[in-house]
């Protein structure tokens, strides 16, 4: 009844939700509709563009690189890139991880891409100044993303997605995953909930966000729920790489005078591909995307939740802690 009134209260279309509790599954739903026009409702199978919580799994990429011995964090980009900018040479792979590199966005200052060809926007990209010097202020931007994906494909040799299928998908099990294969908004990926937002005056409209190939690092992954949640249980057991990696992984973002990055929002600081909320009483790992999914970790009481819906701008985080409250022991 929860959740059907959350989505009432908010017009969220469809929604997806898995709970796991110490390393076990024990919570998943299926509400609403998955594409409205047609009336076909959210079931077990249906994948979601789960947005930027891909970029999660990016950063858990370049650690099992990291792991492998193939990669250092302290290492310059310049060393695996080749044709980059002069000031770009310098940059540190952590710096790209944790937004912390001073590369110029992709998005002009109206919010629209510089160009849905993958070659054009790089090359665009190229010719910018850097927006600060590295390693002295966090700003999230999708291009940091785009060299992290260049960088995986370089130092292993295979493209994105195949190494994020054989390293993670399979490992942790996700075969709806791996069916819908890594993608953009306006490819056919079958058994997949359309997006929707509400416009300006009101009216649910469907949503077309061109995404360039070379973006898929950053946003490119579709998911369901249930899938998700079984990867936060890979993560947690050390199935994708171990204990050390983990740690170095959610470990806060330090600037380059040695201070920890902290904001006055709930989610208060970063870490390599998550969000971290370190003022409640019950600390949080989050990774938000879309403005529409949301997967938050409570390691106090050892529970995650993944939320997903097909409405941009339905913000679950805000709505997160009444779910967890059924869940977390006050």
């Amino acid at each position: 009844m929860l959740i059907k009134d959350l989505m009432q209260k908010n017009k969220i279309i469809g929604l997806q939700l898995a709970v796991v509790k110490e390393g076990k599954i024990i919570k998943t739903g299926n509400y609403g509709f998955a594409n409205i026009q047609d009336s076909i409702a959210v079931d077990s199978k249906t994948v979601f563009s789960i947005n930027s919580i891909t970029k999660a799994f990016t950063s858990v990429a370049i650690m099992q690189l990291v792991e492998k011995g193939k990669l250092n964090l302290e290492d310059p980009i310049s060393k695996y890139l080749d044709s980059l900018p002069e000031t770009w040479k310098n940059i540190k792979i952590k710096q790209l991880a944790t937004h912390t590199s001073g590369i110029p966005d992709i998005w002009d200052a109206e919010g629209n891409i510089l160009s849905d060809n993958s070659e054009t926007l790089f090359k665009k990209v190229k010719e910018m100044p850097l927006d600060f010097q590295p390693g002295v202020e966090v700003r999230y931007n999708q291009t940091n993303f785009i060299l992290l994906g260049k960088l995986i494909e370089k130092i292993s040799e295979k493209s994105f997605e195949r190494f994020i299928k054989e390293n993670q998908f399979e490992k942790a099990g996700m075969k709806h995953s791996i069916k819908a294969g890594i993608g953009a908004f306006g490819e056919i990926i079958y058994h997949s909930a359309r997006p929707y937002y509400y416009s300006p005056n009101g009216v649910l409209t469907n949503v077309y966000q061109p995404m360039p190939d070379s973006l898929y690092p950053a946003g490119g992954i579709y998911s369901t729920a249930t899938e998700l949640a079984q990867w936060v249980i890979a993560l947690q057991n050390h199935t994708l790489f171990n204990a050390g990696s983990l740690k170095t992984l959610l470990s806060p973002i330090e600037l380059k005078n040695g201070e920890v990055y902290e904001t006055n929002n709930f989610l208060n600081r970063s870490s390599m591909g998550f969000s971290l909320s370190t003022n409640e009483k019950n600390p949080v790992i989050a990774s938000l995307g879309g403005a529409r999914n949301v997967l938050f970790i409570y390691p106090k009481d050892n529970i995650a939740i993944v939320v997903l819906t097909n409405l941009m701008g339905s913000h679950p985080q805000d709505f997160m802690k009444e779910i967890a409250n059924a869940y977390i022991a006050n």
